[in-house]
C-alpha cells in the first residue's frame, strides 16, 4: 500500500551457559527480568497476562534521540504489552509497545517471540521483534544487543554490572 509505513523485524540470538528453565525465569519473573533489563516490572506470564517494564533511560539514551526525540530528561519510557503464549522452558511471546505511544508503536502493537533451545548444558536463546515501525528499528536493535549479554551474564550467574542505558 502506498505510503504506509514500513514494518521491520529485529532477530538476535545469544548462547547462554544455562539451562532453559533458568533463562525462562528471566523472562517471567520481575526480579529477575530487572537484574538484566528495566528499573521496575510487572509480569503476569499467562496467555493475556500483563507485560510491563519500566525503563529509566539514561541522559545519553535521550540525547541520541535527539531534543525532537520520543523521551525527555528525567521521564520514564514504560513498555506495555501482554503475554501472548507462555511453553515453560520452550517459547515465550509477548507484545511490546509505549504507554506514551513513542516510535508510533501504542502499547501491545509489536510482537516479540523468544525461543529456548537446549544445547548441552547451555540454551540457545532466539529473540525476533517484529512488526516494528522502520523509523524505530534502529534503536530496538541496538536494545536487544544491549541487553541480550546482559541476560546472558545475569542467567549464568555472573553480574551484569550497572546498565548503561538508565539512568542511575
Amino acid at each position: 500500500m502506498p505510503g504506509a509505513p514500513r514494518e521491520t523485524s529485529v532477530e538476535h540470538e545469544v548462547t547462554i551457559a544455562a539451562a532453559p528453565e533458568i533463562v525462562f525465569g528471566y523472562f517471567t519473573d520481575p526480579a529477575r527480568m530487572v537484574e538484566w533489563m528495566g528499573a521496575a516490572a510487572t509480569l503476569d506470564p499467562r496467555p493475556g497476562g500483563v507485560f510491563r517494564i519500566v525503563f529509566r533511560p539514561s541522559p545519553e539514551v535521550v540525547e541520541f534521540l535527539g531534543p525532537e526525540g520520543p523521551l525527555k530528561a528525567d521521564e520514564e519510557n514504560v513498555v506495555l504489552g501482554e503475554f501472548v503464549e507462555v511453553d515453560p522452558y520452550k517459547r515465550i511471546a509477548f507484545t511490546w509497545g509505549y504507554e506514551r505511544e513513542h516510535f508510533a508503536m501504542p502499547p501491545q502493537s509489536t510482537g516479540v517471540e523468544v525461543s529456548l533451545t537446549p544445547s548441552g548444558d547451555e540454551t540457545i536463546v532466539r529473540l525476533i521483534h517484529r512488526r516494528l515501525p522502520a523509523a524505530a528499528s534502529a534503536f530496538h536493535r541496538a536494545g536487544w544487543e544491549h541487553y541480550l549479554p546482559r541476560l546472558a551474564a545475569a542467567a549464568s550467574g555472573r553480574d551484569p554490572g550497572p546498565d548503561a542505558l538508565q539512568r542511575g
